[in-house]
């Protein structure tokens, strides 16, 4: 028996272990050498994932399938469709999301930029993406192992791009928005989502049949981090972004994407050599970078 864990019930306690070896076989895994920017030193993509888990029947499913549209998947629903005989009900499930933070070497060739993205910046969003691939595929083929279903949404047939009558383009699963209701951040004026570890990340997901303790979710509001809304003392993100794409009212879409798919992926291939899109300046220079630049109690 470890300590702590005595006077707890045997089911309590198989359930902080199942959560430990979550988080340890996800950041386990980021050691591995799969965890690169494939340059010609091989630096890993990636600092130590931060982890977070929100309960399958947690309100804010609902609520963020109303307010994105009826084509937002909630967990039993891409649950469900990928196992069509499992008769799970929303509370059996537990969504683990994780927080892929940059590394201070990629944020610092970054943070110079102005126009386009540093080689190692673009290097993880291609490379660096490619090893959260394998580690959502990863942490589902774990949970088969031990005889738990799972499903990572973002890699499922099934997903796909919509458009939002709200907010434009959008897609069934957001894996900021699974972070933010596991408890890992909040949202900026550009979108992106403010961590523990600041802006400068990337995040998966995986929605599994088992019933884990969720992450206290330390705020009330999805902006509460962003200081522009928090204080109305922040417009960095603005004056970083190449494209015009942001201002006070919030994010731009769609001359984002025209940005990032076309003039950036452009100029990667040109100067960098190798086809991969990406900018990712508001998320450097920028003060909620690597922290939460300042905790606010009212929105």
């Amino acid at each position: 028996m470890k300590k702590g864990l005595s006077k707890l019930p045997d089911a309590e306690i198989e359930k902080c272990e199942q959560h430990k070896w979550i988080v340890s076989i996800i950041q386990s895994y980021a050691l591995l050498p799969e965890n690169t920017l494939k340059n010609q030193s091989e630096e890993p993509a990636w600092e130590t994932p931060v982890v977070g888990f929100s309960r399958g029947d947690d309100p804010l499913w609902e609520q963020l399938k109303r307010d994105i549209g009826p084509f937002y998947w909630t967990p039993i629903e891409i649950y469900r469709q990928t196992f069509l005989e499992d008769d799970a009900e929303p509370e059996d499930l537990t969504v683990i999301a994780w927080i892929l933070p940059q590394t201070e070497t990629t944020k610092k060739e970054s943070r110079k930029r102005k126009r386009f993205p540093s080689e190692r910046w673009a290097r993880s969003r291609k490379f660096g993406e490619e090893f959260n691939v394998k580690l959502r595929e990863y942490l589902v083929n774990e949970f088969k192992e031990r005889g738990i279903r799972a499903v990572a949404p973002q890699l499922s047939p099934l997903w796909s791009m919509e458009v939002s009558e709200k907010y434009g383009l959008s897609s069934k699963w957001s894996e900021r928005h699974a972070a933010y209701v596991s408890g890992l951040g909040t949202f900026g004026l550009c979108d992106g989502l403010i961590t523990e570890m600041g802006k400068a990340i990337r995040c998966g997901s995986v929605v599994a049949k088992t019933t884990l303790p969720p992450t206290p979710r330390p705020y009330k509001s999805h902006r509460e981090y962003c200081l522009f809304f928090s204080k109305g003392a922040c417009s960095a993100c603005i004056k970083r972004c190449p494209a015009g794409a942001i201002s006070e009212k919030g994010h731009d879409k769609k001359k984002c994407q025209e940005y990032v798919d076309f003039k950036t992926r452009e100029y990667i291939n040109k100067n960098y050599g190798f086809d991969a899109y990406g900018c990712g300046l508001c998320q450097v220079g920028v003060p909620c970078e690597s922290k939460i630049p300042q905790k606010t109690k009212k929105f």
